[in-house]
C-alpha cells in the first residue's frame, strides 16, 4: 500500500512510519519539520506547511490510505494561543480536499480524548462526545474536525476513520508533554509540577497506540470503516502517582510541586476501550508501572 503519514515526524507519526516501513509498505511522510529521529523516514517526508493548499499538489496523486495526524497538540498552549486551533481546522481541511480531490477513500483521523470534556462517568465511551462539553480551543479543533471528517464522508464518498488517542508516550517524544517533561525535570533534580492534586488521565504507550493505527489498516473493509475508536490502555493513572514514579526510577531528589488545575484541561479520563476490542481485536500491552519504566529508559539514552 501507497500511506501518506502526516505529522510523519511526530512522536506517533515516527513509530508509525517505523513500523510501516518494517512492513513493507510504501510511506510518504509529510511534515514541516525534520525527522531528526529516523533518516529512512526524512529521505520518504515532503517537507511543506499544510496550511497553505497551494502545495497540495506536491503530494502523491495515488495513495492508497491518508493518515491524518499532523496538529498542534498542547492543550494549554492553545489556551493561550488559539490561532493555534484555526490551524488544526486548516490543515485538516486542506488535508481532506486532497484526499477528495485524488479519489483517496480510506482517511484516518487522528482525534482526542479531550473532545470528552469533564464529565463524571467512570469511562467514556464513543458515544459520549458533547460539543457542549469543549474545555478548549484544542477541543474544538479535533470535535469539530471530527463533524468535517464525518461530513466529507457523506458528500464525498471518503472511508474515514477515527481515532481518539488519550496521552500517549513513550520514544521519539522530546516534547514539553507531561512525560518527557517530567523525566527532564528528575533529572536535573528540579520539582515536577502537577497541575491537578486530583488529575487522572489514561496513559498510552506508544507502541500500543501505533498497534491501533496498523489494526485498523488491516481491517479497514471488515470491521473499521466509517466507526470512530478509542485508543487507550482502559485505565487511570494519576499525575501525582506519575511524578513519584519517575522520581523513583529516575532515583531523583526532586520533589513534587502541586499546583492549580489550569484552565481548558481534563481533570479525569479513562477511555472504555470494548468497541475497538471487539471490532479491531485491540489488546494493548503496556501497563502504566511498565511503559514509564521503558520510556525513563529511552530518554536516559537519548535526551541531553
Amino acid at each position: 500500500m501507497k500511506i501518506v503519514v502526516t505529522g510523519s515526524s511526530g512522536t506517533i507519526g515516527t513509530r508509525l512510519c517505523e513500523k510501516l516501513l518494517e512492513k513493507g509498505e510504501d510511506v510518504v511522510g509529510v511534515d514541516w519539520q525534520p525527522n531528526v529521529w529516523h533518516p529512512a523516514i526524512e529521505k520518504r517526508t515532503i517537507r511543506m506547511d499544510l496550511r497553505d493548499d497551494s502545495l497540495l499538489k506536491n503530494l502523491p496523486a495515488e495513495a492508497d490510505v491518508v493518515i491524518h495526524l499532523a496538529a498542534n497538540a498542547r492543550v494549554y498552549e492553545l489556551v493561550e494561543h488559539p490561532n493555534r486551533a484555526r490551524d488544526n481546522f486548516i490543515t485538516l481541511f486542506n488535508t481532506l480536499e486532497y484526499a477528495r480531490r485524488n479519489k483517496i477513500q480510506k482517511f484516518i483521523f487522528a482525534s482526542s480524548r479531550e473532545g470528552y470534556g469533564n464529565v463524571p462517568e467512570e469511562v467514556l465511551r464513543e458515544d459520549m462526545v458533547r460539543v457542549e462539553n469543549c474545555e478548549s480551543p484544542y477541543t474544538a479543533s479535533k470535535v469539530g474536525g471530527e463533524a468535517l471528517v464525518h461530513a466529507y464522508a457523506s458528500c464525498y464518498r471518503i472511508a474515514p476513520v477515527i481515532l481518539r488517542f488519550s496521552n500517549v508516550y513513550g520514544m521519539y517524544d522530546n516534547s514539553v508533554r507531561v512525560v518527557p517533561q517530567f523525566i527532564r525535570s528528575a533529572r536535573a533534580g528540579e520539582p515536577l509540577a502537577v497541575y491537578g492534586e486530583e488529575k487522572c488521565l489514561d496513559f498510552t504507550y506508544i507502541d500500543d497506540a501505533v498497534a491501533g493505527i496498523l489494526l485498523v489498516l488491516e481491517k479497514y473493509k471488515v470491521a473499521a470503516a466509517a466507526e470512530t475508536f478509542n485508543i487507550a490502555y482502559g485505565e487511570g493513572a494519576k499525575l501525582v502517582d506519575l511524578a513519584s514514579l519517575i522520581i523513583q526510577l529516575t532515583k531523583s531528589s526532586s520533589r513534587i510541586s502541586i499546583k492549580k488545575s489550569r484552565t481548558g484541561e481534563i481533570i479525569r479520563y479513562v477511555a472504555d476501550i470494548s468497541k475497538a476490542k471487539t471490532l479491531l481485536g485491540f489488546a494493548p500491552k503496556t501497563p502504566f508501572t511498565e511503559g514509564v519504566a521503558k520510556a525513563v529508559a529511552w530518554y536516559g539514552q537519548h535526551q541531553k
